[in-house]
C-alpha cells in the first residue's frame, strides 16, 4: 500500500507539474499574443504617425506652393503691365520714327527738285544750259548739242534710277532711239 500511495503521490506531483507547465505555456502564449498585439499597435501607431507627418509636410508644401504661385502671379501681372507700357512706347517711337523718315524723304525729294532746277548752273553740269530743255519726267533734261542729243537725269545724295528710268537708259544704250515726224492738217 505504501507503494500505491507513493505511486499515487508521484502521479499527483507529475500531474501538478504538468498543469504548472501547461499553465506557464498558456501564459507565455498569451503574453506573446499581447506582445504581438502590442507590436502590431506600435507599428500601426508608427504608420499613423508617419502619415500624420506626411500630411503636415504636404500641407506646408502646399502652403509654400500657393505662396509661390501668388508671388509669380503678381510678378506676371507686373511684367504684363511693363510689357504694355513698353509696347505703347514702341508704338509711339515707331510713329515718331515714321514721321521723321517721312519728313526726311520729303525734304530729300524737295532737295532733288531744287538740284534738278539749279543743275544747269552748277560746275558739275557739263552741258550748255541754253541747249538743254527741262522735261522733269521720266528724265530731267534733254541736251540738244551740236554733235549729239543727250538724255540727262540729275540725282543727289544716294538716289538711284527708278525702274522706268533704267528701262529708258537701256533703250538709249541699245540704240533704240528713233525719229518720228507727225504732221497735223
Amino acid at each position: 500500500m505504501n507503494f500505491i500511495v507513493a505511486s499515487l503521490a508521484c502521479l499527483i506531483l507529475l500531474q501538478f507539474f504538468y498543469f504548472l507547465k501547461l499553465k506557464k505555456n498558456i501564459e507565455r502564449s498569451e503574453l506573446e499574443k499581447k506582445l504581438q498585439s502590442k507590436d502590431f499597435f506600435n507599428r500601426e501607431n508608427n504608420y499613423l504617425s508617419t502619415i500624420s507627418t506626411l500630411q503636415d509636410s504636404s500641407k506646408l508644401e502646399q502652403k509654400i506652393i500657393n505662396e509661390r504661385k501668388e508671388e509669380l502671379d503678381k510678378k506676371e501681372k507686373d511684367l504684363l503691365f511693363q510689357l504694355g507700357n513698353l509696347e505703347s512706347k514702341l508704338l509711339e517711337e515707331t510713329e515718331n520714327r515714321r514721321k521723321v523718315v517721312s519728313q526726311k524723304k520729303s525734304s530729300e525729294v524737295r532737295l532733288g527738285f531744287i538740284a534738278e532746277t539749279l543743275a544747269p548752273f552748277l560746275d558739275q553740269f557739263e552741258f550748255e544750259p541754253e541747249e538743254c530743255t527741262f522735261l522733269g519726267k521720266p528724265v530731267d533734261y534733254i541736251s540738244f548739242g551740236e554733235q549729239q542729243i543727250t538724255f540727262i537725269e540729275i540725282k543727289s545724295g544716294n538716289a538711284k534710277l527708278n525702274s522706268n528710268q533704267k528701262r529708258i537708259k537701256k533703250q538709249v544704250e541699245d540704240k533704240k532711239v528713233f525719229w518720228k515726224e507727225v504732221r497735223i492738217k
